[in-house]
């Protein structure tokens, strides 16, 4: 990421960690490979990319996947979910926005009245590969669809036009569907592989042994070999941490438990913590991933 972006997030938290999707994306060739698939364009390798995701900027415990420059003519924000989302124009609202300072500086545009100012054109792209089902190949969602009803001498005002709009291309990669951007990714069709392989074996093993199975099998199977070879540690952590988060949230929401978003993220860091001790993982490596004090991993 720029110098000059990373400076200006005095209040981001170092200690959160990227997804492994974001790992995997991170970097201009793959992002180049990505956007030619999404777009059916053919640039080349040498192509003007410029990475402007937010990776230290929390959104209610997350960051953005990936948000990157193309060709100096669109800026491209990607999202991958495993649950269907109908919130991410109103994510990806805050998104830009943060992005567009960053780029163009929180003055620059602001107290230059007199001065022509050219945005970056944006696309905003979510990769659905989930467990639920989503029927469509291809689903289209509106930050309008979010509004409350107006009455009708409210609506009068309108002239027939929305003042802010902004509008996600849902496409579903799941199950071999909108085949023309998996085949020309490699990395993407082989990261729906792996997510489909844990999957699989979280059906009868716990999430932890199916992390493991999942990494093993796609490692001698040459899916993500070198990726996974690397990080292997890194991404069994984060992707228990995530995946547990997101059963914590769940449970919330499903039995109207107000625990709040801290507590939430303390039960799947103990959780984490303990998986990783019944593997013999270093106790200073857990305090690491977990963020959780030594003596509260001891005492697990």
């Amino acid at each position: 990421m720029d110098a000059n972006l990373n400076a200006k997030t005095p209040d981001a938290n170092p200690e959160h960690k990227n997804s492994v999707f974001t790992m995997l994306f991170d970097d201009e060739a793959t992002l180049i490979e990505l956007s030619n698939a999404l777009f059916g364009t053919t640039y080349g390798p040498d192509t003007p990319i410029k990475i402007t995701t937010l990776k230290n900027v929390l959104f209610k415990g997350r960051v953005n996947d990936l948000s990157f420059v193309l060709d100096n003519r669109l800026i491209v924000l990607v999202e991958h979910q495993s649950t269907i989302n109908d919130t991410m124009p109103y994510r990806m609202l805050q998104y830009i926005t943060e992005t567009y300072d960053r780029l163009y500086g929180h003055t620059d545009i602001q107290f230059r009245v007199h001065a022509k100012r050219e945005l970056v054109r944006p696309k905003f792209i979510v990769l659905y590969n989930g467990a639920e089902d989503m029927k469509e190949d291809v689903r289209v969602l509106r930050l309008s669809d979010m509004y409350t009803l107006f009455a009708p001498e409210d609506g009068a005002a309108d002239n027939g036009l929305i003042d802010l709009e902004l509008t996600v291309t849902v496409y579903n990669i799941k199950d071999g569907r909108n085949a023309h951007i998996v085949i020309f990714c490699k990395k993407l069709r082989e990261y729906a592989i792996f997510t489909d392989t844990i999957r699989g074996y979280n059906k009868t093993l716990s999430l932890n042994e199916a992390l493991i199975k999942a990494v093993d099998e796609c490692i001698e199977k040459d899916i993500l070999r070198e990726f996974l070879e690397k990080h292997k540690k890194e991404v069994i952590s984060m992707l228990l941490k995530d995946w547990d988060l997101d059963t914590a949230l769940d449970v919330r929401l499903e039995e109207g438990i107000e625990i709040g978003k801290e507590k939430g993220e303390a039960i799947a860091s103990e959780k984490i913590a303990r998986a990783m001790k019944e593997e013999g993982a270093d106790v200073n490596f857990i305090a690491k991933v977990t963020n959780l004090p030594i003596d509260t991993i001891l005492n697990l």
